[in-house]
């Protein structure tokens, strides 16, 4: 588990870069600091090998995606929306060493790519994130996953401000086995939900909502989808669970939510999620979006974070 606390005496400095009032990404472990070196394997960094303050103690953003490509393609387009001086080819994949996940960074903003293999993937990538903030000594810090999903009752292409993940149940929890069966919150920020809704108003035929996304633990039967090589129910009792689904809240279905929030609260920390639809499971099963359409869509999260990001910044009124 890990909460924020704010910083210490001994941590404030009287330059311009002073700490006072700063909240650092405090990991509540009793063997952490006792150890001479934490490797962050899945991320091929660690606190011997790398100066990781020197690295990353500028971030105050954390967008996490599932696609690497996308992840990639975002923090260019970061790196281009906040007009940084360094070249476009410095920005390289951080975790090179490991084909596990990818990272990048630009300026304040690190881009996260945790593949697309859903909670058990995700917690490992989301374990080693806040300890290397940790270890980074950053303050302030803002997470935010961004993605697409299918939608339980919405049009395609509206983007789904999460405010609370729920599990299949539509209860807003997220079960893990620590030694034994222990249940975590999984409700989001929503003081950073309707900032985030605020700055999509902004943005020209860009439908937009706050509602509930549902977190699935696969991405066919768990979906009550139909067209995967197995399927035990009927399309009447499909219908009937999205349906039920969506009177309970849920605008749409990911299947990294609950783990991301639960996480997140366990650390204290701002955390949001902003995932685009690509499809109505009343309608469909399958995704037939002419290419063109699909990639706008894609783009959607990115572009409203980007907004967000740079109006925090004051980069834009």
């Amino acid at each position: 588990m890990a909460s924020v606390i704010p910083a210490s005496n001994s941590s404030m400095r009287s330059d311009r870069n002073t700490y006072v009032g700063k909240r650092f990404v405090h990991v509540k472990s009793p063997y952490l600091d006792s150890m001479d070196e934490d490797t962050l394997y899945h991320l091929d960094l660690g606190t011997k090998t790398h100066n990781l303050p020197a690295m990353f103690g500028n971030v105050k953003f954390v967008c996490v995606g599932g696609s690497p490509n996308r992840m990639k393609a975002f923090a260019l387009f970061m790196h281009k929306e906040l007009g940084l001086e360094e070249a476009e080819e410095d920005i390289k994949d951080i975790c090179a060493g490991t084909d596990r996940y990818c990272m990048y960074k630009s300026g304040p903003v690190l881009a996260i790519s945790v593949s697309i293999h859903g909670c058990i993937s995700a917690s490992h990538c989301r374990l080693e994130k806040k300890k290397l903030l940790h270890h980074a000594r950053c303050c302030d810090v803002t997470i935010i996953r961004i993605g697409t999903s299918v939608s339980s009752g919405i049009a395609p292409g509206t983007v789904v401000i999460t405010d609370i993940a729920v599990d299949s149940f539509f209860k807003p929890q997220f079960e893990q086995v620590i030694l034994d069966i222990v249940t975590q919150s999984t409700e989001l920020d929503k003081e950073l939900s309707e900032e985030l809704f605020n700055c999509s108003k902004e943005i020209p035929n860009f439908p937009t909502l706050i509602g509930h996304t549902m977190c699935t633990y696969d991405f066919y039967e768990g979906r009550g989808r139909l067209d995967g090589a197995l399927c035990s129910f009927s399309r009447e009792k499909k219908l009937d669970y999205l349906k039920r689904a969506y009177k309970a809240g849920v605008r749409n279905i990911a299947m990294e939510s609950t783990v991301f929030a639960a996480m997140c609260g366990l650390c204290g920390l701002k955390a949001a999620v902003v995932c685009v639809t690509l499809l109505n499971r009343l309608d469909c099963d399958q995704i037939n979006l002419p290419h063109d359409v699909l990639v706008e869509y894609q783009q959607r999260p990115q572009l409203l974070v980007s907004n967000f990001i740079r109006l925090r910044l004051g980069l834009c009124d």
